[in-house]
């Protein structure tokens, strides 16, 4: 259902445990980020826990803690979510937490450069100290497109964060937060009248405020290889990872599936073609992994994106041995196919972990928000398995003949840790 106001909302009854997910996912992500403001939409995440409308500071942990929940948020590339996993009795509190900061977070100076701080830490933590930071996610983009939106560091430089001001906050709030930019979604021990009931009384009364026009991130595909070289000071073995753009995953899924298969082929398991050759028997990586979109969520993004495959190398190890065997086995399976069973076999692992994946409570409110904020529709999810079984050998070994050196970005880190 939609609410006057525009938010959308979607109940999923489940009443195998007495436990219910709420989640609520914006329309806003790294790339809805204005230039000189690397890094704000998460930013702005952590304001989104410093208060609210009628509660202070730190009110909402422990409403939620209190009733034996737990919660959190998470900024992407094009969503923001927050979300809540308590008993069921406590749904009528999660959903006053949820319209209390949509009608508006406390955006004061104090609060603002105290998260400032908070980010600026989880950078020093998770990049700059740490071996291996931001690498590929932080890392690829720059060097595969051309345009801020879809190039920029979306953790943010200290600059960009010191530079953020209350009045910038109010703005994006004022902008992205609209009831009608969000989708509301819980899931599990619900009954239906009653959570309608309940979601109309804390949310119709939040002012409605337009969503805004999403722009384009277009950006035409690459036509020669693009390459980068960086030290990481701490990383003890070098790495390299590439990264070439596949079809519009909302506007053409059934071109972009077989990339996302064919990244499950060639380094999911023992058996996968890259793990087999690089790691037990050339032994030219110590590991290999591969997915679809900067984040490893294919199904929570829109375009443009991309196929990656990173290794991390023993020492002396060379990235351009690594490259032209990736090269080499893309070929084969572009000439000579996939062998029997192969392809089989990794779809029946596909389907069952998509299966798992969605099994809690909260794992389903989580994907069907985005399908829903991304596509309007929800019902992908219990779709995905049979869509993904149905990726024919002939689309996987056309995705593989695409993945060619002139098409692709690539960066290599060089372990300074290492001397």
């Amino acid at each position: 259902m939609t609410l006057p106001n525009g938010l959308r909302v979607l109940l999923i009854p489940d009443r195998s445990a007495p436990v219910i997910g709420v989640a609520v996912v914006y329309d806003v992500g790294i790339r809805s980020e204005p230039e000189g403001r690397t890094g704000f939409a998460h930013l702005f995440e952590h304001l989104m826990f410093q208060g609210s409308a009628n509660l202070e500071k730190l009110a909402h942990f422990r409403h939620v803690q209190g009733s034996g929940g737990t919660f959190n948020g998470s900024t992407h590339f094009d969503y923001t979510d927050y979300y809540e996993v308590l008993p069921a009795n406590a749904l009528d509190r999660a959903l006053f937490l949820e319209a209390d900061r949509m009608r508006g977070p406390r955006l004061t100076q104090e609060n603002l450069r105290n998260q400032v701080d908070v980010v600026k830490e989880e950078i020093r933590v998770n990049v700059m100290n740490r071996p291996y930071g931001g690498f590929p996610w932080l890392r690829l983009p720059p060097v595969m497109f051309d345009t801020f939106p879809n190039a920029h560091d979306g953790y943010g430089s200290f600059d960009d964060l010191e530079a953020a001001t209350v009045a910038d906050a109010e703005e994006f709030f004022a902008k992205y937060y609209a009831a009608g930019n969000a989708v509301l979604v819980v899931a599990g021990d619900l009954d239906l009248a009653e959570t309608t009931r309940l979601v109309e009384a804390h949310f119709s009364d939040v002012p409605a405020r337009p969503a805004p026009e999403r722009p384009s991130f277009a950006e035409p595909s690459l036509t020669s290889e693009r390459y980068s070289t960086y030290v990481d000071p701490l990383a003890p073995l070098p790495a390299v990872a590439a990264a070439w753009r596949v079809p519009d995953p909302i506007a053409d899924l059934a071109a972009y599936l077989p990339y996302v298969v064919l990244a499950e082929v060639l380094t999911d398991g023992d058996a996968a073609r890259l793990v087999e050759r690089l790691v037990l028997t050339d032994r030219s990586v110590t590991s290999v992994g591969g997915y679809v979109s900067f984040m490893a969520e294919p199904f929570a993004v829109r375009d443009p994106t991309a196929f990656l495959l990173q290794a991390h190398l023993p020492p002396g190890g060379k990235p351009a041995g690594v490259l032209q065997a990736i090269d080499e086995e893309c070929q084969r399976i572009a000439s000579d196919g996939l062998m029997v069973g192969e392809l089989a076999r990794t779809q029946a692992r596909m389907g069952a972990n998509l299966l798992r994946e969605t099994d809690s409570v909260l794992g389903r409110a989580l994907q069907m928000a985005v399908l829903e904020q991304q596509r309007g529709a929800p019902e992908l999810l219990g779709e995905l398995p049979s869509r993904i079984g149905a990726v024919t050998e002939d689309a996987v070994i056309k995705a593989a003949a695409s993945l060619t050196p002139s098409s692709r970005a690539t960066v290599e880190l060089v372990a300074g840790g290492a001397r």
